[in-house]
C-alpha cells in the first residue's frame, strides 16, 4: 500500500447535479443570477487543502487548474488543454458545459452568458485584482454587475465540509536553508526600500515559508504552512497563523524577529496597516481582492505588485545546491532501481498503474530520507499515458500491456531538495511511429538541456527549442515545457518557467524542469523530464554574459524507444554522455543485478 498517496474516486459526475441545484437555490434566495468558483484558495494557491476545494466537491472536476461559472439556467467549466479529457469524463455534461479555455476565457463565457441586467456573485478572498478587473469587463459586455458575497455561498451549502487544515509550524534546518532569516529579511526590506514601500504583505505562504525559514504541512505533498505575514520596513514582523499549529520550535527560530499572532487577528492588524497611512505592497499574484479593500478602507495606499521574495526565493544559493544534488542522486538511485523492476516484472503481464505507483513509491521509502512525495504519482499505460496531468483511481487502473507505453511522472520532497522526474517506457516492442515521436520528444529535451542564451533571456524565447523536432513532422504538445522548482516546498514554483508565457528572465541558480512531450488521445503519451539548473556560461571570444543549463536529474532514458537514423551526430553524443554519467552516479549504489541492468540501460548508441 501507498503511505503517501490514495487511489479512492474522491468524486463522481453524478455529484455535480445535486450540489449546482442546491447552490442554484442560494443564488435564488439571494436575488443573484450566477457565481463564479475558480479552482483556489485564499492565497490562489495550485495545492489546496481539502476545506478549500471546492470546485470539486461542485462539479467533480479534480484537476489542479480549472473555473466554474453557475448561472440560473447554464453552467460552463473553463479548463486548459491539460484537462479537456478529464473535465468531460467526471463532470455531468448535460448539466456544466466543459469549455477550453484556448477556445473560450471564463471571462469571455461570462460576456456571452450572463442575462442583461444579470448580477454575477464572486469571493473576494478568491481573485486577485487583476483578475477582478477582467471580471468586470466581462460583465460589462454582458450589461450586468459583480457583487462580493460575505460567505462562500459554496461553504454555505457544503454541509460536510472539511476543517481548516492544522499542520504544525517547524524551523527549516538552516544546513539545507543557507541563509538565515534575518539576512534574507534585511535583502527583503532594501527591496521595499527601494520601491519606496512602508510596508509587505505577504500572501503566499511559500514565500512565507521561504523568508522565515518555516515549513508546515496544511496542503498534500508540499510542505506548507498556510498563513500571512506582514512585514513593516521597519520593526517586527507579525505573523499570522491558527495558534494551535504553532510549536515550541518555531517560536524559537523565529525569535526576536516576528511575532506570532492568531489568523483570527489579521483583518484587524490590515485595518491597523491601513490607519498608518502608508504605502503597502500586495502581491499581485496572491494577493486577494479582500486584502487590498481592507486595507484602502482603513485609510493605506495599496500598492499592487510583484512580492520581491518570489525572485529572491526563485534563486537557490549553495546550501540549496548542494542539497538538490543530494537529493537527485538519492532519487535517481531509487528511480533506477524502480525501472529495473519494472523492466523484470511487466512482462509477465500482471502489473498495473497502482502497481508501479506503490513500487515506486516503496523504493523512495527505502532511501530512508522521504519525508512524502512531491505530487501524486502520474503512472498512465497505453491511452491513458496520453492523458498528461492523469491521476490514477481504482475505477481508471490499467494494466500495464505489452507492446504498449508506460509514462510515470513522479517526484519526491526530501528535506535537502524537491524531486521531479518522467520516464516513459515501452512494455514489449514499440512500433516505428512510438520511435519516431520518441525520439523527437527527446531532441526537444536535448536542445533544451543544451541551450546556450546570454543574460536577461526568458523562458518564452528557449520554449520553441523543446518544439521544433514535433513542429517539422507537424505535431506539437499543448503544456509548457518547464516550470520552476522549489527547495523542499512546491514543486512547481514561479516566477520562472520555460513556455510561451514565460515572460521573467532566466539568472543563475534556478532551478527548473526541462519536459516537452507529445500525446495520441486513447493511444499513447510520451513525455521525458528532468530537473536543471541554470548556470554561468563562458562562450571563447563571446562579449555576452552567458547563461546555460546543468542537469539534475540522473536516470537512464529507454533507449528502446530511441531511433537513432534520425538523431544528429551531437544529439547521439549527449546521449551517450548523459547516460555515462548516470553510470558512474548511479552505478556505486546498486546492488549487483540492478547494476547490470543498467549497464545495459545506459549502452552507448551511434
Amino acid at each position: 500500500m501507498a503511505q503517501f498517496q490514495f487511489f479512492d474516486d474522491t468524486t463522481s459526475p453524478s455529484q455535480g447535479p445535486a450540489h449546482i441545484a442546491k447552490l442554484r437555490a442560494e443564488l435564488s434566495r439571494r436575488g443573484f443570477d450566477g457565481f463564479i468558483v475558480p479552482r483556489a484558495d485564499e492565497h490562489q494557491g495550485e495545492y489546496v487543502p481539502k476545506s478549500a476545494e471546492r470546485l470539486a466537491w461542485l462539479t467533480g472536476f479534480t484537476g489542479s487548474a480549472g473555473t466554474a461559472v453557475i448561472l440560473k439556467d447554464t453552467a460552463a467549466l473553463v479548463v486548459d488543454g491539460r484537462y479537456t479529457v478529464q473535465a468531460a469524463e467526471q463532470v455531468d455534461t448535460s448539466i456544466i458545459t466543459p469549455v477550453q479555455l484556448a477556445e473560450m476565457s471564463a471571462e469571455d463565457w461570462i460576456a456571452a452568458n450572463l442575462p442583461e441586467g444579470g448580477t454575477l456573485a464572486y469571493d473576494p478572498w478568491l481573485h486577485t485584482s487583476d483578475g477582478l478587473k477582467r471580471l468586470e469587463k466581462a460583465v460589462a459586455r454582458a450589461g450586468g454587475r459583480l457583487a462580493p458575497v460575505d460567505i462562500n455561498l459554496v461553504d454555505v451549502i457544503w454541509i460536510d465540509r472539511p476543517a481548516p487544515p492544522r499542520a504544525p509550524v517547524r524551523p527549516h534546518p538552516l544546513d539545507y536553508a543557507g541563509e538565515t532569516a534575518d539576512s534574507k529579511l534585511e535583502r527583503i526590506r532594501k527591496k521595499m526600500a527601494e520601491a519606496k514601500l512602508d510596508a509587505l504583505v505577504i500572501s503566499d505562504p511559500h514565500n512565507l515559508a521561504w523568508a522565515f525559514n518555516l515549513r508546515g504541512g496544511d496542503v498534500g505533498h508540499t510542505p506548507l504552512p498556510l498563513g500571512y505575514a506582514v512585514l513593516p520596513r521597519e520593526g517586527r514582523a507579525s505573523l499570522f497563523f491558527d495558534p494551535v499549529k504553532i510549536t515550541n520550535e518555531a517560536g524559537a527560530a523565529v525569535g526576536d524577529l516576528a511575532e506570532f499572532a492568531p489568523i483570527s487577528s489579521f483583518q484587524s492588524a490590515l485595518d491597523a496597516l491601513g490607519q498608518k497611512g502608508g504605502k503597502v505592497r500586495v502581491d499581485s499574484a496572491t494577493g486577494a481582492v479582500a486584502l487590498i479593500r481592507r486595507i484602502e478602507a482603513a485609510g493605506g495606499t495599496v500598492d499592487v505588485g510583484a512580492d520581491p521574495i518570489a525572485l529572491m526565493k526563485a534563486v537557490k544559493n549553495k546550501a540549496e545546491i548542494a542539497g538538490s544534488h543530494a537529493a537527485h542522486l538519492r532519487d535517481g538511485v531509487a528511480v533506477a532501481r524502480f525501472l529495473a523492476w519494472l523492466d523484470r516484472e511487466a512482462p509477465k503481464g500482471q502489473l498495473t498503474e497502482i502497481d508501479a505507483v506503490e513500487a515506486l513509491e516503496a523504493f523512495r521509502i527505502e532511501t530512508g530520507a522521504l519525508r512524502n512525495i512531491s505530487f501524486p504519482s502520474i503512472s498512465g499505460a497505453g491511452p491513458n499515458a496520453a492523458l498528461p496531468h492523469y491521476r490514477v483511481t481504482a475505477s481508471s487502473n490499467r494494466t500495464i500491456e505489452s507492446n504498449q507505453i508506460f509514462l510515470i511522472d513522479s517526484g519526491a520532497q526530501y528535506e535537502d531538495g524537491t524531486t521531479d522526474i518522467t520516464r516513459t517506457i515501452i512494455v514489449g516492442e514499440p512500433n516505428a511511429e512510438m520511435k519516431d515521436r520518441f525520439t523527437r520528444v527527446l531532441q526537444g529535451h536535448i536542445a533544451i538541456a543544451r541551450a546556450v542564451f546570454p543574460k536577461g533571456t526568458t523562458g518564452a524565447q528557449i520554449d520553441a527549442f523543446a518544439r521544433k523536432p514535433l513542429w517539422e513532422a507537424g505535431l506539437d504538445f499543448d503544456h509548457g515545457t518547464g516550470h520552476g522548482v522549489g527547495s523542499y516546498l512546491s514543486v512547481h514554483e514561479g516566477p520562472q518557467r520555460i513556455a510561451k508565457t514565460g515572460t521573467t528572465a532566466l539568472e543563475a541558480g534556478m532551478m527548473l524542469s526541462n519536459e516537452p512531450g507529445f500525446y495520441k488521445q486513447g493511444d499513447y503519451g510520451i513525455r521525458i523530464e528532468n530537473l536543471i539548473l541554470v548556470e554561468p556560461r563562458t562562450i571563447p571570444g563571446g562579449d555576452r554574459e552567458m547563461l546555460g543549463f546543468e542537469t539534475l536529474t540522473f536516470t537512464p532514458i529507454d533507449l528502446r524507444l530511441v531511433e537513432p537514423a534520425i538523431m544528429k551526430a551531437d544529439e547521439i553524443a549527449w546521449l551517450n554522455d548523459y547516460h555515462a554519467q548516470v553510470r558512474e552516479k548511479i552505478g556505486p549504489h546498486l546492488d549487483t543485478e540492478t547494476r547490470a541492468w543498467l549497464e545495459d540501460a545506459t549502452r552507448a548508441i551511434g
